[in-house]
């Protein structure tokens, strides 16, 4: 489908797609979404989609441009919506502006649209082409695609380790392996994600807070990113009273076993959820699948070995968020994930490195499996 696009086609989708991941720490549970309208190399109106709940990227783009918009090209890094929602269909936006012809990146899965978008605009005569820079679109709504197309959301681990492979002193400690500069780039990651996981494991020896730092602190300028739901996985509710994911600072789940019930007060200013058990955990499969009915596109896993171990041994992480620190631990310290023994390099988990980069002086890793 490439050649029927130009070079100007090209220029215009790849605004648009940087216009939308203006919406990375924002629009959850909706999409990330940029339009651009343009006649020939002439920008004539741009604009994104904000937050849940707001316009929609094409409205913004389409306010800018006015009556020029009449004849004109809207890039869409995503097929326009033809239903009401909470807000009217953009599909019919388009239509009423009289552009001529509409670019799409990707068609929306969510069933509400899925191809009614374009059906609506072809209907009015607009030249509708789909396909361009699908797999960026795609790409920057990972978790969005996740979530519609699985039932579950795009799962990412996060670890921290020295260079031998380790998380934390034998003793437990582990602040801080790495740098200033890593840590910041982790709350980053949080903000884009709909969710942080750990378990309860965390909870009794690290106390964390898993909630953002202000954004000044984190160089988010002009954004306010939408607090992640924290969820807890604590099987027989032993998370203490006084746990800062106890504190109602931000939205918080704590999911348990179905046969337990609270004894006390300490769960008043969260959310509780039952799931069933396999074997002696949390079935993990139905949790994920709780947390995309709740609209949670990317989860970021912040937890220790067994859990993370865990959702890698079931194939149910999607990437790894891995920061390398040059230190060393000893063999003594903690490993990096729990994994079953292996009796065959054969069958070794396999990963492809999606990005590296440095962060001060530590080495951030973006890995996938090859193979669950």
């Amino acid at each position: 489908m490439t050649n029927l696009f130009s070079a100007i086609d090209h220029v215009h989708m790849a605004h648009a797609l940087r216009l939308a991941e203006r919406g990375l720490f924002t629009t959850q549970p909706n999409p990330r979404v940029g339009c651009v309208i343009a006649r020939d190399d002439q920008i004539l109106g741009s604009g994104w989609h904000v937050r849940a709940g707001g316009p929609h990227a094409e409205v913004f783009a389409l306010n800018e441009a006015g009556a020029r918009a009449r004849g004109a090209t809207a890039y869409v890094t995503l097929e326009p919506c033809a239903h009401f929602g909470r807000t009217p269909p953009c599909a019919d936006a388009l239509v009423a502006a009289g552009v001529a012809r509409v670019v799409i990146a990707h068609g929306d899965p969510f069933a509400d649209v899925d191809g009614r978008g374009i059906v609506a605009l072809r209907g009015a005569g607009i030249r509708v082409e789909s396909g361009l820079l699908s797999t960026a679109a795609r790409e920057l709504n990972r978790g969005f695609f996740s979530r519609v197309e699985r039932g579950r959301p795009w799962v990412r681990i996060k670890l921290a380790m020295s260079l031998d492979g380790r998380t934390a002193l034998a003793n437990g400690v582990s602040k801080w392996i790495t740098g200033e500069a890593a840590r910041a780039d982790v709350q980053r990651w949080r903000a884009r994600s709909s969710a942080i996981l750990t378990g309860i494991g965390t909870v009794l020896a690290d106390d964390p807070g898993l909630t953002l730092r202000p954004p000044d602190a984190v160089a988010f300028p002009d954004i306010d990113p939408i607090a992640p739901l924290r969820v807890i996985l604590d099987r027989n509710l032993r998370t203490p009273a006084n746990a800062q994911v106890l504190d109602g600072m931000a939205p918080t789940l704590v999911i348990h076993a179905r046969d337990v019930q609270p004894i006390d007060q300490r769960f008043d200013r969260v959310e509780l959820a039952p799931v069933e058990i396999r074997g002696d955990n949390l079935d993990l499969d139905p949790v994920l699948a709780l947390l995309g009915q709740r609209g949670v596109n990317e989860i970021q896993v912040e937890a220790g070995p067994r859990l993370c171990g865990a959702l890698f041994g079931a194939g149910l992480v999607d990437e790894v968020l891995l920061y390398i620190a040059p230190v060393l631990l000893g063999d003594a310290a903690r490993p990096l994930m729990a994994l079953p023994v292996l009796d065959d390099m054969a069958a070794r988990w396999k990963l492809g490195t999606f990005d590296q980069r440095m962060c001060g002086q530590d080495w951030r890793l973006l890995l996938r499996p090859l193979e669950h």
